[in-house]
This record gives C-alpha cells, structure tokens and sequence, in this order.
C-alpha cells in the first residue's frame, strides 16, 4: 500500500481540503466524520479521480467507544497509519462567560480535546509499534491568544497546543514526529457553525479582506508531512495576510 493517512472531521472544510490533497499525492486514506452521506460521497470522488484506496469511517470524535471499536476493527494492513491529522473540532457560540451555553461548552471541549486524546490514544501506540509516523494537531490562533467572549474555545485550542507540546515529550523516543498548524481566519464552515446556522452574521467575519482558504491550511499539512526524517516542524501559526492577531484586521 502507499503512505496511509488518517483524517478526521473530513467531511468539510480543512479536513475534506487535506484528504483531497493527500489523495493527490497518491497516500490511502482513512477519512472520518459524522455525516455518512458527506463522508461517502468524498470517498467515491478521491477514488474515482486518484484511484486510491479509501476507508471512510463514521462515527463522532466525541465517543470514546466508537473510536475504540472503528481503530481496533480495522484490518491489520489500515492499522500501519503513517500520518494522523487531528482535524475534527468547532466553536459554538460567541458569548462572555457569564452567558456561556453549558451545552456549547461540553460540545467544544468533546470534540476539541476530548476527541483528539482519544484518537491519539488509539493510533499512538500503532505508530510506537511500527517505529514511525507523524501526529499533526490543527489548532489555532485561539489557542495563542485570547479574544473577547471566546472563553471557551480559547481554552480548548490552548489545550491543543499544550497536548501537542506534552505528546511530542511522550513519543519522541519513539521516532514519531508531532506538529501543530494553527491558524488565524480560515473561511470555511467554521462561522456558520459557532453562529448555529447564521450564514448572514458568519458571512460578516470573512467580509472586507481575503482569509485563508481551507486549501491553503491543506498546503501547509502537506508539506510539514514531506520533510527529511529528522526534520520536524514543531508548530506553525498561519495566517490571512490581512489579519496580525486575533483581533487586529485591515478590512477594505
């Protein structure tokens, strides 16, 4: 088989952008995500143009279970992943702390954390096994600043960055490469999602500058991925041209 690559959240955004330019590359793909529909429909169209070999998996980051049962029933020519892009994670809602919604608390830091330490946890160990592979973290510039009612999102993405920092400690003797690729304003579903389907205010936060695009996030996975052995990017923060911090854009 050629290189395996794990992705999860694939089925929009970031995640579908890296399996379409992984697959362009010629790597197999395992691709997870919640929506069987999306997530089948991705699978037939990087077969049919890459003539790859895919295996989508549905199921949520969020069940400790499911991810257990989908990385232990998979046939022992999958288990040799050689990339594992920790991709699934959201922001819900926009709010100060004192009016957070309970429900978009636990939902963030479920899939954020929760579910990467889960499918860090599975894959790991087959990586340890194997003498070799490549965990990349998608983060953000949340999770190196702080901005005004992102609380809880914030804290989640800071939460990334330091697991990166602690499972590079972990598995560094192991020969496994761990990197991080934060960046600032991506237009993807992102707004529509912590705007709960407002696509006209998430429309507002991509207007007046060009933000980065989910394929230019999958350009930059790809290349930490093609560096010499004993190269590792440890974290990369990558952002619109337009935008300096969090906060700070120049907007026509």
């Amino acid at each position: 088989m050629n290189k395996i690559a794990l992705i999860t959240g694939a089925t929009s955004g970031i995640g579908r952008a890296c399996a379409r330019r992984f697959a362009s590359e010629g790597h197999d793909l395992i691709i997870t995500g919640r929506r069987k529909e999306r997530l089948d429909k991705l699978s037939s169209e990087l077969k049919e143009k890459y003539n790859i070999n895919i295996l989508p998996l549905n199921f949520d980051v969020r069940m400790r279970e499911k991810v257990s049962e989908a990385i232990a029933s998979l046939p022992d020519k999958w288990k040799e992943i050689d990339i594992l892009i920790n991709n699934a994670g959201l922001a819900a809602g926009l709010n100060p702390v004192q009016k957070g919604v309970i429900d978009d608390w636990e939902q963030m830091i479920d899939t954020n954390i929760k579910g990467l330490l889960y499918m860090t946890r599975a894959i790991a160990p087959l990586m340890i096994q194997q003498g070799h592979g490549h965990i990349i973290n998608i983060g953000s510039i949340a999770g190196k600043e702080v901005y005004p009612n992102g609380n809880v999102y914030c804290a989640t993405k800071h939460a990334v960055d330091a697991l990166t920092k602690g499972i590079r400690i972990d598995l560094v003797h192991h020969g496994i490469r761990v990197s991080q690729i934060a960046p600032g304003a991506v237009e993807t579903e992102f707004s529509e999602v912590r705007f709960k389907g407002d696509t006209e205010k998430a429309g507002q936060v991509y207007k007046g500058y060009e933000p980065l695009h989910a394929e230019d996030i999958a350009e930059v996975t790809y290349y930490v991925t093609t560096l010499p052995a004993h190269v590792t990017i440890n974290d990369l923060v990558i952002m619109p041209t337009a935008q300096a911090s969090a906060t700070v854009m120049h907007k026509e």
